[in-house]
């Protein structure tokens, strides 16, 4: 008898646990799914918060919805993972909202940006910093020139060199590297890199700029025709030009005195600081691939991340190769480094994974068409899929990876990312409750695309919309 009630008791207490775990999960499930339907266009809603603008960066999601998910889903102190950092959106929001916030890229500017954005700092101190930054680069110019220019002529290997010489004039190469030199000199590695930020931003930027490229922040650089010097001077081209159809206007520049831009910058970022608080939770960026992260199994309450597009639709390292050059990065080194990207176009003695079905038919359907383009998607979604599988395994169950992802277009057809990446994830053992749908601000996502679709053009095959997708790790 006593057995019996022991036996029954075990099963009660067995049944009242899982129908509280259950409840629990409905929860979580259910407010997941919540704010999946909800609206997630954020159009209306400024970006230019805190430590956000601190740097151009091509594609960036909105601040406000990894917020909405972090400030959903999580708990103060909670753990929120990007595995695909970029510029730190996530990570930032995660600092802003007393959460720990972890990312890794592979990308060396990508780690720069987020570092900086999520590190508080004390604004005399930078201020001070700043101010002898800028003197002792003017001095330089004004004193040193011809010392300079000699530097110049050794300080890159050949490639590197041909690289700087056609993208940047020659006064502005001297410029750049007078501020350079006094950078290096900061001995606090944190402030250094708060001033090699704010170095980059006066390069990559999405008008403007220092260089001879009209546009670094859409990633496909094209050098003006026509450029004239700060003063007036014309340094290249023809005055005539100018004066003919609105397309070769467009195509003419006034570079910008360096020293001067990267003042304005300074200024504006050092406005931006994220601010010391007891509240705020260091966070952890760091070199690292997402298809093998280093941390422990069920560790982590959420990810937020916007995994890049199939194809290098958008090709990061064709415009951060610009700054990081003058930081020390030879530019073979820099191309190497973009075969490794997710997403990128080498394919020869690749290993693949195993795919789902429908999958494997948007692959072969491309295929068809073009056997190479069929096996760059292909890449594409194998790596996708180790990516998903990592997710899988460092979340908590009960908890959820939300990737916003845009699809593209291959040969004229659809490669329906979002459709194959639910289905990868649910075979992977995810729960795919909702997929939400955001229609792209065009001009804040810094996407080179005008306003109507045009499956023609090389440019426009982005689309005009994207997807998150939310991935539910039940338990088991």
């Amino acid at each position: 008898m006593t057995k019996d009630l022991s036996s029954t008791l075990k099963e009660q207490l067995a049944l009242n646990y899982h129908i509280k775990e259950k409840s629990k999960e409905d929860s979580y499930y259910s407010r997941l799914t919540t704010i999946l339907s909800s609206d997630l266009n954020f159009h209306q809603q400024s970006s230019r918060y805190a430590s956000h603008n601190f740097h151009s960066f091509p594609a960036k999601f909105p601040p406000q919805l990894p917020s909405k998910f972090i400030l959903g889903l999580t708990e103060p102190g909670g753990i929120v993972l990007d595995p695909m950092v970029g510029s730190g959106t996530t990570a930032v929001e995660a600092f802003l909202n007393g959460r720990k916030g972890i990312g890794f890229d592979i990308d060396p500017l990508a780690i720069m940006i987020s570092r900086v954005k999520t590190t508080p700092l004390k604004e005399d101190r930078l201020a001070k910093i700043f101010r002898r930054i800028v003197k002792n680069a003017r001095k330089e110019v004004q004193e040193n020139q011809h010392d300079l220019e000699k530097q110049l002529n050794t300080q890159w290997d050949t490639k590197t060199k041909q690289f700087i010489d056609y993208w940047f004039a020659r006064e502005t190469q001297i410029e750049l590297l007078a501020l350079v030199q006094q950078i290096l000199k900061i001995e606090d590695e944190s402030y250094r890199t708060f001033f090699q930020l704010a170095f980059s931003a006066i390069i990559i930027t999405k008008s403007g700029g220092v260089s001879l490229a009209l546009d670094l922040a859409h990633t496909r650089p094209h050098k003006a025709k026509v450029v004239f010097s700060p003063n007036g001077e014309l340094l290249y081209g023809s005055k005539f030009l100018t004066s003919g159809s609105p397309r070769l206007k467009v195509l003419t520049k006034k570079l910008r005195p360096a020293i001067e831009e990267f003042e304005k910058r300074c200024i504006q970022n050092i406005s931006g600081l994220v601010n010391n608080s007891s509240r705020f939770i260091p966070t952890e960026i760091n070199f690292g691939n997402a298809q093998k992260l280093p941390l422990e199994e069920n560790s982590i309450d959420l990810i937020v991340t916007s995994p890049p597009y199939a194809s290098n639709a958008i090709d990061y390292m064709r415009a951060h190769k610009f700054s990081l050059v003058w930081f020390g990065f030879p530019i073979e080194e820099l191309s190497e480094q973009r075969r490794k990207y997710i997403g990128g176009e080498a394919t020869t003695n690749y290993v693949f994974e195993s795919l789902p079905e429908s999958t494997s038919q948007t692959i072969q359907r491309i295929s068809e068409i073009d056997e190479k383009r069929g096996n760059v998607l292909k890449r594409y979604f194998t790596e996708m899929s180790r990516t998903l599988k990592e997710m899988y395994r460092v979340l908590k169950p009960d908890k959820a990876a939300i990737v916003v992802v845009g699809s593209s277009t291959m040969r004229g057809m659809d490669t329906a990312t979002h459709q194959c990446l639910a289905e990868i994830g649910e075979q992977i053992g995810f729960v795919v409750p909702h997929i939400g749908i955001r229609k792209l601000d065009r001009n804040k996502r810094m996407l080179p695309s005008g306003l109507k679709t045009d499956l023609n053009s090389q440019i426009q095959k982005r689309m005009h919309e994207e997807y998150v997708i939310g991935f539910y790790k039940p338990h088991h």
